[in-house]
């Protein structure tokens, strides 16, 4: 991938955060030109063809702006040849805690995409046939972490995709390294930040196991300091 085929794709992905204000677009501009997440998404094909995402501990929504842009991209034939199409964006519904990240989600949405405040904990999950975790789980106690896993499991079945992100609890300093950034985002964002129920890659991986999913591992820290790990669960084959 190019330099100024991500400046287009990260040009793209953002302007639709300028009527949700400066924050909002600054936020979306440093989170989706700097973090490996959202690029490893679309560069390793992550996601279903069609897919109907439930983006969970969602923030600004920066996942549905993604995807729509790349599928802009690639329709024009602006395209890395090395990566796999894009996915369509048949469906998305972002969950949010933070009424403050609603809000500045709402304005810069795509067609079709809605992000709602509610608790990952009690909000229904509906039907998706992906669903996305990046890094919210470790706000949740360790049943509780189960119980959000297991639901997810169950709107999935038959067949779908679980994508999570994760911090490796066993990563020595670059995980120490990671949830100070983490503290100090979360306050920039306007939020407090309690206890982080942290765990191993190796514990997420046999929880999923455990539900049914097919795991596979891929590093996720490129270009960071951190210790970040990307757990993507398949059911149905």
């Amino acid at each position: 991938m190019t330099s100024s085929f991500r400046k287009r794709l990260l040009d793209a992905a953002t302007a639709p955060y300028r009527p949700a204000g400066r924050f909002a677009w600054h936020f979306a501009r440093g989170k989706l030109g700097r973090d490996p997440v959202f690029t490893g998404i679309l560069a390793h094909g992550l996601l279903p063809a069609q897919a109907r995402i439930l983006d969970l501990g969602c923030g600004q929504g920066l996942l549905s702006n993604w995807i729509t842009a790349a599928g802009r991209l690639h329709a024009a034939g602006d395209w890395p040849s090395t990566w796999p199409a894009p996915p369509a964006l048949a469906g998305y519904r972002g969950i949010e805690l933070m009424q403050n990240d609603v809000d500045r989600a709402g304005p810069a949405l795509p067609a079709g995409a809605v992000v709602e405040q509610g608790d990952i904990r009690h909000s229904d999950f509906g039907q998706p046939n992906a669903v996305v975790i990046l890094d919210s789980l470790h706000y949740v106690t360790l049943p509780e972490q189960e119980a959000v896993l297991a639901r997810a499991r169950d709107a999935l079945a038959p067949a779908g995709t679980l994508v999570m992100r994760v911090g490796d609890a066993g990563g020595g300093l670059p995980f120490k390294l990671s949830n100070w950034v983490d503290r100090l985002v979360t306050f920039i964002r306007g939020h407090r930040l309690g206890t982080l129920y942290c765990r191993p890659v190796a514990d997420w991986q046999r929880s999923l196991e455990k539900l049914g999913f097919q795991v596979q591992l891929l590093p996720m820290s490129h270009g960071t300091p951190f210790a970040n790990t990307m757990l993507i669960g398949r059911l149905g084959g």
